[in-house]
């Protein structure tokens, strides 16, 4: 019986395969997890309808899984129509949770197209897609070290 909130099995597998600078997409459901993804990266489908699951309950449950040293956001282009004239609110959220889970990760955004590159790298382990319908909600997540003793 596993002790730590996640319980998907694939998830657990490829997170336990994956070390130190290895990456995984937390996608909204706006993003195409089919098609910009790294190349060898696996896709876990947990969009089961709008809005279920989020991104921030991934994050919630990840950061209890797997010892993180980076957390990105897609950056807004300034010509984007979808542009906030301040941080998405979603943002706030993500950084409560980083909170909670007693890390001090800032949290910091990779412009669009360079989160897209950023994912498509051999870094690139895992995309869990969500439902999630929030604007700007994709999250890059750094894998960190795992310490003596943890």
């Amino acid at each position: 019986m596993l002790k730590s909130e996640l319980i998907h099995p694939e998830i657990n597998q490829i997170i336990a395969q994956a070390g130190h600078s290895s990456r995984i997409l937390i996608a909204d459901g706006n993003y195409p997890a089919s098609s910009a993804i790294g190349p060898s990266a696996r896709l876990v489908s947990l969009n089961l309808s709008p809005g279920l699951v989020t991104v921030a309950q991934v994050l919630q449950v990840l950061l209890t899984a797997v010892p993180v040293e980076a957390v990105q956001t897609m950056g807004m282009p300034e010509d984007d129509p979808h542009r906030l004239a301040e941080d998405p609110p979603v943002w706030n959220e993500y950084r409560s949770i980083l909170a909670e889970a007693g890390l001090t990760i800032d949290l910091s955004s990779i412009q669009r197209w360079d989160f897209y590159d950023a994912v498509a790298s051999r870094d690139h382990v895992l995309t869990i897609q969500t439902g999630d319908q929030a604007l700007w909600a994709n999250l890059l997540l750094t894998i960190g070290v795992r310490q003596a003793g943890e």
